[in-house]
């Protein structure tokens, strides 16, 4: 049993059956990647299942989606990730690092995911577009994140803000928002 697998198996998610062997194949390709281009801070291999444990935790408690957008990807997290946890929604991945879309792209052709599409660029540069779900994992404040998603919310889009404790510092009371606590994470979500 894989490392990953044991992570994953107290958490009893509703993965599908090729989850696992997607993730080590992600992962293979994160890990050579990384040497040469220096795409995450998750270096070693536990780290990086540490990463997509984070990652996939919400599929637990996710309604169904359609189409998702992952406002600054980096190197997959939790973006592509959530893709080969839901490939049945389509999900958009922004990001605007050069290096780390191109890996993406990579990963993408490599494991054959017609549910994902990489826009090398920043979310601003996008037209406005309805999305049912927007996600972001460590790329700015909540207010911030906010501004960012508008263009692309509709009435009923979820948002997914991954946080740390300091998300308590961030909230909007007059929003309609839930913070599901995990270890090491706090899952900001918010409906619009």
């Amino acid at each position: 049993m894989s490392h990953l697998t044991q992570l994953l198996s107290p958490h009893n998610l509703p993965l599908p059956d090729d989850f696992i062997e997607k993730a080590e194949h992600y992962k293979a390709l994160l890990e050579k990647w990384n040497k040469i281009h220096n795409l995450t801070g998750a270096k070693t291999s536990a780290q990086i299942d540490q990463f997509i444990l984070d990652a996939v935790i919400p599929v637990s408690f996710l309604p169904s989606i359609q189409k998702g957008m992952d406002i600054g990807t980096g190197a997959g997290f939790p973006g592509m990730i959530l893709a080969l946890a839901l490939p049945q929604t389509h999900f958009t991945l922004v990001e605007p690092l050069s290096k780390r879309a191109s890996f993406l792209q990579f990963v993408k052709a490599d494991l054959g995911l017609d549910n994902v599409e990489v826009k090398a660029c920043r979310v601003e540069q996008l037209p406005s577009e309805p999305y049912d779900f927007i996600t972001s994992r460590a790329v700015t404040d909540t207010e911030m994140l906010l501004k960012l998603s508008a263009p692309f919310c509709t009435e009923g889009s979820l948002l997914l803000f991954y946080k740390g404790e300091k998300v308590y510092d961030e909230i909007d009371e007059s929003l309609d928002y839930e913070i599901i606590e995990a270890k090491n994470r706090h899952y900001l979500l918010i409906k619009r």
